[in-house]
This record gives C-alpha cells, structure tokens and sequence, in this order.
C-alpha cells in the first residue's frame, strides 16, 4: 500500500501546477553542488551500456541552497560546465569538478511589471539556444509562454503567447523545445494530443518569441507507448534525440530515449519515435526531463538529468553517455 501511496503522489506531482515551495531566489548568489558518483545499474556495477549509447559516468547532485533541484532543461559548454534552468525560473551554473566555469544560482530576468509573481508561475520546462549567437528560447508551462533571452540570459528580449500553445492543457503544455541547426523551431506539448493519441507539436518556421513571425504549424509526435515527452536534441539536420517518461504503480518512474528521423515537415507531418534505450530499475530511474549534447576529443556526448520536484524521495541525477557515430548512418 506504500508503494502504491507514493506512486499516486508522484502522478499528481505531474498533473499538478508547481509547489509554492519551489522558489527562486531574488538575487544572484553563489552554489556549491556536490557530486556523488552512482553505478548504472545497481545489479551490475560493471554495466557499461544501454540501448546504443556507452556509459561514461553517473552523479546525484546534492545543494544545501534551498532553490537547488528540479532540473527541467540544460546545455553543457565547451568546458564542461553545465547552464540548468529548474522548472521555476532558476539557472543553475555549476560543473562536476566544482571548479570550472561559474558556480551560481540566478532567477530568469522578467519583466519588470512581472517581478511580484510568485516564482512557481515560472514553470519553465524547456529551453533551446543558437550557438552562433548564444539566444535563448525558453518555454513556460503553466503560463504558456515562448521568451526569448540575450546571450548568458543577461536580458529578456522578447516573449509571446500563440494561441495555438494556448489550446493546450495549462500542466501539460510546451514540454520539450529544440532549435533545429535551419534555425526553426519544434515545440512538443505533454498533454496535448491529436486525433489519434499522438502528442500535438508545433513547427514555428521563425522567431516563437516574436509576435510579428508566422503562425506555426501544427505536426504530431508518435512516442512510445504509454510515454510522453520531456526533452529533445537535434543530431542534425535530419535526426532528433527524444526523452520520454511514463510513472507507473509496477516501475514507479521510467524513461525511453528514442530517435527520431524527421520527415519533411509541413503541416499534419508525424514524427514517429524508434526506441532506443529504456531507464528502469535496477538500472538508474527518476523523473528525467532534461537532454543536452557537447564534445569531447572528437566524440559526440549525451547528457541526462533529472527533475527532483523539490521532494524528499527524489534525486537529481546527471548521467553522461558516449553517442555511437554509427547512430545516424
């Protein structure tokens, strides 16, 4: 009965708008995390893959600052130090050296009229940037915003709300985003579906922040039975990288990276999900919701963490992983 008791809450932590203990700071400080080194799987300490990808490395993050925690989205740098944005419009700067790059912890510019709001308004859940110009483009669930952000989200430059992002679910809206390198957009809703279950994403074919760009056009995601989608990376110009999670009474929290090949996308377009690597105990399992890629001497990196959602008997864990080259060909 414990377990099914602790199940059932961790679903309506999900369908739920955000705690108001998740709260960003007013001002800029400085954070120190701690890594504690994990196996992959705790029935084989020696595992070293899973699916196609090679296991380079797991961590639960620890924090004694009280806004640590609830990683929805991240980029890893050229150096390795890691840019998190937590699902109440908290950047997170820190690195597993705990020496490299910045180590703070800063809430997302708003505007100044905005600045009253209480911070779980901010649900940011997913982000995207240009490398060529270090832009950022985050999406708000819960208020169901697109803004977009000056390099090292030093300044909020623009923000809009499509009346097509409108139409979703407020708990359940823009989930994932990712930049495409022709510089369009996807944005996947978590509970906004289609006709035939698929999960409603948006193809926005310039600027989302804007409210001077084009309307966007309405595709669909096929993901795994029984998932839904938390976050996506674009291999190329053709391959994207999904992260899928479900909560079950049997597993608790599972997850499924799956690949997806684009097709040419025009409206009604369907991308369909092709599994990859499913996250179950024993091996390392929680509410994963946030991907990012770099490079490492010549290989490509994956990078995994976890939304904690500020509880007790949740983790923020950082899993790394080596992508095959074979993977895209």
């Amino acid at each position: 009965m414990s377990r099914i008791a602790l199940i059932l809450l961790l679903a309506i932590l999900l369908l739920s708008p955000p705690m108001p203990n998740k709260s960003a700071p007013r001002r800029s400080g400085s954070l120190l995390v701690t890594v504690h080194p994990l196996a992959l799987d705790s029935d084989d300490p020696g595992r070293d893959h899973v699916g196609p990808f090679r296991f380079l490395g797991g961590w639960q993050l620890t924090s004694t600052h009280p806004a640590f925690g609830g990683i929805s989205s991240m980029q890893v740098k050229p150096d390795g130090s890691i840019l998190a944005l937590s699902d109440s419009g908290t950047l997170f700067g820190f690195s597993l050296d705990g020496k490299t790059g910045r180590q703070f912890v800063a809430p997302l510019p708003v505007r100044r009229l905005e600045k009253g709001l209480p911070s779980y308004s901010w649900d940011s859940e997913a982000q995207t940037y240009d490398p060529a110009t270090g832009k950022h483009w985050v999406s708000f669930e819960l208020i169901q915003r697109i803004c977009r952000y000056s390099a090292g989200f030093a300044r909020l430059d623009a923000c809009m709300e499509w009346p097509a992002v409108k139409r979703w679910p407020e708990t359940g809206s823009g989930e994932a985003m990712v930049r495409l390198p022709d510089g369009r957009f996807l944005l996947f809703s978590e509970y906004g579906y289609g006709k035939d279950g698929s999960n409603d994403l948006l193809l926005f074919q310039q600027d989302p922040a804007l409210s001077k760009s084009v309307p966007p056009l309405r595709l669909s995601y096929r993901a795994p039975q029984g998932y839904r989608p938390t976050d996506v990376v674009a291999l190329d110009d053709s391959h994207l990288l999904v992260l899928n999670r479900r909560v079950t009474l049997h597993e608790g929290f599972t997850a499924v990276i799956a690949l997806v090949k684009l097709p040419p996308l025009r409206a009604g377009a369907v991308l369909v999900a092709q599994d990859l690597a499913r996250f179950a105990p024993p091996l390392l399992a929680d509410n994963f919701e946030a991907l990012a890629l770099s490079e490492e001497r010549g290989r490509r990196i994956l990078w995994m963490a976890s939304d904690d959602n500020h509880q007790f008997f949740q983790r923020s864990l950082l899993l790394k992983f080596e992508i095959p080259a074979s993977l895209t060909q």
